[in-house]
């Protein structure tokens, strides 16, 4: 398995398929949406297979798909099914805002998917309308109960928790991991590209929010449930799910990342917060093998910073989060 120079053992590709998508959330994209990528620009299926290939062969194991959003490429089943048969891909997930899952995902399931992570900040229709734009709330509630009917395990909600938009909230999403396998998750607002209009004020740190998980339920128990990603993960007494906090402003888990990102236009980024960015697809475009492509992955992930830069994140006004895949 390949290291970074820091030790790090690098297992976890995040692959972003697309940066466009059908909601227009408050933090992520103003109501009109941003410029998008030509679509030439945009990795092909096959040069997405490829890059996997060559991962893989340097010791990583575990992909996501991501977007965007990434129901809204056509014929993703196909991408799934030739992850799926990489030897040595252990685990292939997607992150989705779940608005196409009920209608998409018996193909996706049988080309391969698994598991799936679906974003969802408020249980509330008017307010799910505010944060993304869009009146979609019940078509992600029947992805929901779609993933749990045909089986997918283990199913992740990622709530992002901002003070004052949805904090009121929290109690309401523990509350679906009480009778449902579902594993809810809580994540820190971060600062991010030029309009979501960050700000230290509107954090709620997780030790806050475990806090108010207490105080409704009691202590909350610390589980092992063999989680990939770097979330701290609990369960209530009780309860048939659990509930995770996801911290990368309070708690920095530099020191144990073990991934590395793919942008739909090509790109390697070696830290979410980091403006570093290598250009894998013109090395593709000009007819790198695949030994070599293996090699030039290799060297770059000696490349991955020690840890953040939260200051210099701030002050260069990143690509939007739906340009990177999060």
């Amino acid at each position: 398995m390949n290291k970074d120079k820091y030790g790090r053992k690098i297992s976890y590709l995040r692959i972003s398929v697309t940066d466009r998508c059908n909601l227009r959330c408050i933090y992520c994209m103003p109501q009109e949406g941003i410029k998008l990528f030509p679509h030439q620009e945009i990795l092909t299926y096959e040069e997405i297979i490829k890059i996997t290939k060559a991962s893989k062969q340097i010791g990583i194991d575990t992909v996501r798909i991501t977007g965007g959003e990434p129901l809204i490429r056509k014929n993703l089943s196909f991408l799934i099914s030739q992850i799926r048969n990489i030897e040595g891909i252990r685990d292939l997930a997607i992150t989705t805002n779940g608005i196409l899952l009920d209608k998409l995902l018996p193909e996706l399931f049988s080309a391969g998917l698994k598991r799936v992570n679906i974003s969802l900040d408020s249980l509330k229709r008017d307010r799910f309308f505010n944060i993304t734009r869009q009146d979609s709330l019940q078509e992600v509630l029947k992805g929901i109960d779609r993933s749990l009917e045909i089986g997918l395990t283990p199913i992740k909600i990622n709530m992002v928790v901002i003070k004052g938009i949805n904090d009121d909230e929290i109690i309401d999403f523990v509350k679906l991991t009480e009778e449902r396998p579902l594993i809810v998750r809580f994540i820190e607002y971060m600062p991010w590209g030029s309009i979501n209009n960050w700000g230290e004020e509107k954090i709620i740190k997780a030790k806050e929010i475990k806090s108010i998980i207490e105080k409704e339920f009691g202590k909350i128990l610390p589980v092992d449930i063999n989680s990939r990603g770097p979330a701290d993960n609990y369960q209530i007494d009780g309860f048939k799910g659990f509930i995770g906090f996801i911290n990368p402003l309070s708690e920095h888990f530099c020191g144990k990342c073990n991934r590395i990102r793919l942008t739909a236009d090509g790109k390697l980024k070696l830290c979410l917060f980091s403006q570093q960015e290598i250009d894998i697809k013109a090395k593709l475009r000009a007819g790198t093998s695949l030994e070599e492509l293996t090699e030039f992955i290799s060297n770059s992930i000696h490349l991955k910073p020690e840890k953040i830069d939260l200051d210099s994140h701030i002050k260069n006004h990143p690509r939007e989060m739906s340009q990177i895949g999060g």
